[in-house]
């Protein structure tokens, strides 16, 4: 496999819980009266993912096309669950309870949607020039990104990012990405207008001073300005001590600047580089289209959410509820990323 890709995925992973700690410390003390709160549930979650990532690793990435129909499936039926008996956690309904665990079903079926367009794009591969079969594999996409995105619009942007970068990749046709841009911005016209706290958020971005919603915007721009170059010292943070309302979420990157400065801040965007040219590599020199699509979808996913977290922390774009890959708390999204790392790992052991 390719051990250079595993590196970087420990680097993160380890880098991440070394940051997740400094950065949660405080509210775990204060909301469960242990510091450790967050990092003992996160090195859970970690724990299971790199088992689950050497298990999927050492397996043929092939048999996944026979549960691809099952796994885009599964991934439909969960995101109904979610409408109907979702857990609400900050005015969001995105979890399903599992006794004492929480579930996140947005995070499967961004995996779930990798291997099952990766199957339908190859099925379909001396076909995907004409616009038929390109509009027929949208169709796929659509109930996945409709169903999550009435809760959860930003995974669901992340999801049609995927599909867009799978038939952008098999797809010799460029002029076809003109209509499913458009077919794209209507999508967020639509949903945009169902809630009006999305358009508020809008108004938000544009001027978060003028908004008590814009405290948490402002509080990470002071985060990232107080940091300068070396930042103030790993656990030195100001702003986690209650500004910065969850720190240890969407709004890390924040901190990551005040501690480590803009030094550290590029060295972790440059470790994301590392590990998304790894997926180009890997994708580039898979051995049949089945592995390339499922290295891309990778690619595109990494890339996505990377671009757009910082994004928002540095409130390039509208605050949207993105997490940093591996950084960022929560035990649903670590433990599927790493299953998705395993699914490159296993397509990298078969590169030529």
């Amino acid at each position: 496999m390719d051990y250079t890709l595993l590196v970087i995925v420990f680097l993160l992973v380890a880098v991440g819980l070394v940051i997740l700690y400094s950065t949660s410390a405080y509210n775990g003390d204060v909301k469960f009266h242990d510091s450790f709160y967050y990092l003992k549930k996160q090195v859970f979650a970690t724990i299971l993912g790199l088992v689950m990532m050497f298990w999927v690793a050492g397996i043929d990435y092939h048999v996944w096309q026979q549960f691809a129909a099952v796994c885009y499936l599964a991934a439909v039926g969960l995101s109904i669950a979610v409408m109907l008996f979702g857990k609400e956690y900050n005015g969001s309904k995105r979890w399903l309870s599992l006794g004492p665990f929480s579930f996140q079903p947005s995070e499967f079926a961004k995996v779930a949607l990798i291997i099952f367009l990766s199957w339908i794009v190859t099925k379909h591969a001396k076909t995907i020039a004409k616009t038929g079969t390109m509009f027929r594999i949208v169709l796929w996409m659509l109930p996945i990104v409709g169903l999550v995105g009435t809760s959860n619009l930003s995974t669901a942007i992340i999801i049609l990012g995927i599909g867009v970068v799978l038939v952008f990749v098999a797809s010799p046709r460029y002029a076809q990405f003109v209509g499913m841009g458009v077919l794209g911005c209507a999508f967020m016209g639509i949903f945009l207008a169902l809630e009006s706290y999305r358009l508020e958020r809008l108004a938000i971005w544009r001027n978060p001073e003028n908004y008590k919603k814009g405290y948490q915007t402002l509080q990470g721009l002071y985060a990232i300005g107080s940091g300068g170059l070396f930042g103030t010292g790993l656990g030195n943070s100001v702003q986690k001590l209650g500004f910065v309302p969850e720190a240890q979420n969407d709004m890390i990157f924040s901190i990551i600047c005040e501690e480590l400065g803009l030094v550290g801040a590029a060295f972790i965007v440059f470790l994301f580089l590392i590990l998304i040219w790894r997926f180009f590599l890997i994708a580039t020199h898979s051995r049949d289209l089945f592995g390339a699509l499922i290295a891309s979808g990778a690619m595109a996913h990494m890339m996505i959410q990377v671009i757009l977290n910082i994004a928002v922390v540095t409130n390039t774009i509208p605050n949207t509820g993105i997490t940093l890959p591996f950084i960022s708390y929560g035990g649903t999204s670590v433990v599927f990323l790493l299953i998705e790392m395993g699914l490159v790992l296993s397509v990298s052991s078969l590169v030529e």
